[in-house]
């Protein structure tokens, strides 16, 4: 055989060898569109069926739909009820309703069977006892912390400077109540300063002892420093440094019994969303 004859022969199989690895690249390629459209349209499926949202994160959550009751920390009152209306323009569908109040008589509405969908608690002592009464359905998340500050009267007319300050002379005090988050904080808080008062009255919540401040019932009280930030227009606030020997952390978690179990749900991921962060860190909160 000749060598051009040879020479010839190894061309046409080179050729046909190359055909062949086109046919199967390009039957490749057709197989793998189908399968990228496929993946695509089930992405644009999930996204539109209506029936999972975002918290915000990413993660998916049940869209809500019905009443949600939120049982929530009268501290929480300002940025709640500002997150709620939020919540509801995000969820047509769904209505926020609050009951704001002490933690602790919240968490014992809660056990004797009061119908809550969420519970956002001041601390986290009044969250476990409703986790140790199997009330809290999965583990409750810490969402914001909060110190305390003195609220005084516009002015601040004793001059109080710090906690010491509030044993002087004719100076009345509220606090709230040992059993109620704020009160518990406010003890821990003295104790670290080593001072010793007799309040004139013992609050249930938060928003009682302020109010006491704001009808100049009182000389001072120990409130959050986001109740005075809320508040500014009528009390004034001091810091002092043993705040951060009571730091408040705020749990939630939706309820074992909720009667709107998805709308517990989507609630709960909404507070811990960037979004709902950004409106409670606004108010004064820290970030846990």
């Amino acid at each position: 055989m000749s060598t051009r004859t040879t020479a010839t022969r190894r061309l046409a199989v080179a050729a046909a060898a190359a055909l062949v690895l086109s046919l199967g690249a390009t039957a490749c390629g057709s197989d793998g569109g189908k399968s990228s459209g496929s993946a695509s349209a089930a992405a644009t499926t999930a996204s539109t069926d209506g029936t999972t949202g975002t918290d915000g994160t990413g993660a998916g959550v049940p869209k809500a739909k019905g009443d949600i009751t939120v049982f929530a920390a009268a501290s929480l009152k300002e940025t709640f009820t500002e997150l709620g209306k939020k919540f509801e323009a995000a969820n047509p569908g769904a209505k926020v309703k609050f009951n704001f109040g002490g933690s602790s008589a919240l968490a014992t509405s809660i056990n004797s069977g009061a119908p809550a969908d969420v519970f956002a608690a001041a601390s986290p002592a009044t969250m476990k006892t409703v986790t140790d009464a199997g009330g809290a359905s999965g583990q409750p998340k810490t969402f914001v912390r909060n110190t305390l500050a003195i609220a005084v009267p516009k002015g601040n007319p004793k001059h109080v400077a710090g906690l010491k300050d509030l044993t002087g002379s004719g100076v009345k005090v509220a606090l709230c109540a040992k059993e109620v988050p704020c009160g518990a904080a406010a003890l821990t808080a003295l104790k670290a300063a080593g001072v010793d008062l007799t309040p004139v009255t013992l609050e249930q919540d938060v928003k009682g002892a302020l109010t006491k401040v704001e009808l100049g019932e009182v000389d001072a009280s120990l409130v959050y420093k986001t109740d005075v930030r809320s508040d500014a227009a009528k009390i004034d606030g001091v810091d002092f440094p043993e705040a951060d020997k009571a730091v408040n952390d705020y749990p939630i978690a939706a309820l074992a019994k909720a009667p709107n179990k998805d709308g517990a749900a989507a609630f709960v991921a909404y507070v811990q969303s960037p979004e709902a962060k950004q409106v409670l860190t606004a108010a004064g909160f820290q970030a846990p």
